[in-house]
């Protein structure tokens, strides 16, 4: 394998990588955006109130994208698989 197709193979991986984790990151971040700006307006200074809606956000999202983040993850291990069984 040249090295070429072994940057082509690291381009790939890290676009899946954005793929899976990007809406959740994205999502986690709105939502303590969001909560911040409320903190700021309202002076309320509670650890727990950015934590915990933050935490359940995520979770929800995670559930609602696992259909999506399982699919692109296996086609990726699939062409994974098949790249490996082509080397000689």
């Amino acid at each position: 394998m040249d090295f070429d197709a072994n940057i082509e193979h690291l381009k790939i991986a890290y676009w899946n990588i954005l793929m899976t984790a990007g809406p959740i990151l994205g999502i986690a971040l709105a939502v303590g955006l969001l909560i911040g700006v409320l903190q700021a307006a309202t002076s309320i200074n509670e650890s727990t109130l950015s934590f915990v809606p933050k935490l359940a956000v995520v979770l929800i999202s995670m559930a609602l994208l696992s259909g999506f983040m399982l699919r692109v993850m296996s086609d990726y291990f699939s062409f994974v698989f098949e790249t490996i069984s082509t080397v000689h």
